[in-house]
């Protein structure tokens, strides 16, 4: 069902850039006007201070679950905000539908404080299997796609993760520790050891986003929400990386991972910071 919609019977893909028009304009109409110019009622704090949601939040993913379920009729959406309203809508994972796996703002502190790194994540998967992915960013003016099997582009051009030079410092992007178990904690602390340069992260999309493009060697991550993970790990996979948990088997969007997980250029950096989280853990 899915190949169908993503090629038709003649390898047609232009319901992928159908999909690509409606990110853009869910954007254009509900995230990129309230950059900047959110009023205090139009920011509200979720478990606590560092988990936002705004209104784009809530009218992009309005704006998505529209426009996508249309284009492919019989698809469900998994988006942040509906989750949070509901959290059996994210037993769609598991289904067998099509299943839009939607954050409307990855990277919600960001676009409060008016800077413009955040994104609108987006993909397609079914049965766990993540089959396409959109990452817009659109004060930077950026637009990253994933087709699984078919590569990873940027603005339309083709990318690739490459793989560290080597003896070089592995540059790492991290939880926040304020989202970890002591557990987890040890583990990140394992990252803090010669060859590797930790930091914390920004929007979970854009960190997706620099490895996928050669620009950050590594992501290690300790929260398994489909909605920030999907449409990055499609993206650096097909830019080239590779990506486990720390169990060694690959990321569940379902979730029951073994966590942290980390995501990297190619699989050798994957085994190394797999071997410092354990080290730390």
């Amino acid at each position: 069902m899915i190949d169908d919609f993503l090629y038709g019977t003649a390898g047609d893909t232009g319901p992928l850039a159908e999909v690509e028009a409606a990110v853009r304009a869910a954007a254009a109409a509900e995230i990129v006007p309230r950059h900047r110019k959110l009023a205090a009622h139009e920011i509200i704090e979720k478990s606590g201070p560092h988990d936002l949601v705004t209104a784009a939040d809530r009218l992009a993913e309005e704006h998505l679950t529209a426009a996508l379920t249309k284009l492919l009729p019989g698809s469900v959406v998994v988006g942040e905000e509906s989750v949070h309203a509901d959290p059996a809508v994210y037993d769609a994972l598991g289904g067998d539908a099509p299943v839009w796996i939607v954050d409307p703002v990855d990277g919600t502190r960001q676009f409060v404080r008016g800077e413009a790194g955040f994104c609108t994540l987006v993909a397609l998967a079914q049965h766990g299997e993540i089959h396409a992915s959109w990452t817009y960013a659109p004060v930077l003016g950026e637009m990253a796609v994933a087709v699984r099997g078919r590569g990873a582009t940027l603005n339309g051009a083709p990318i690739r993760s490459g793989s560290p030079a080597p003896g070089a410092v592995l540059n790492v992007a991290t939880s926040h520790p304020d989202y970890t178990t002591d557990a987890q904690k040890r583990a990140l602390l394992g990252l803090r050891t010669d060859g590797i340069a930790p930091r914390p992260c920004g929007s979970a999309g854009l960190e997706y986003l620099a490895v996928a493009r050669g620009e950050l060697d590594a992501i290690a991550f300790n929260w398994e929400y489909a909605w920030d993970h999907a449409a990055g790990l499609l993206l650096v996979t097909e830019a080239g990386g590779a990506q486990a948990t720390l169990a060694g088997v690959p990321f569940r969007i379902a979730g029951g991972n073994e966590l942290p997980f980390t995501a990297a250029r190619d699989e050798a950096t994957v085994e190394r910071i797999l071997a410092a989280l354990r080290a730390g853990g």
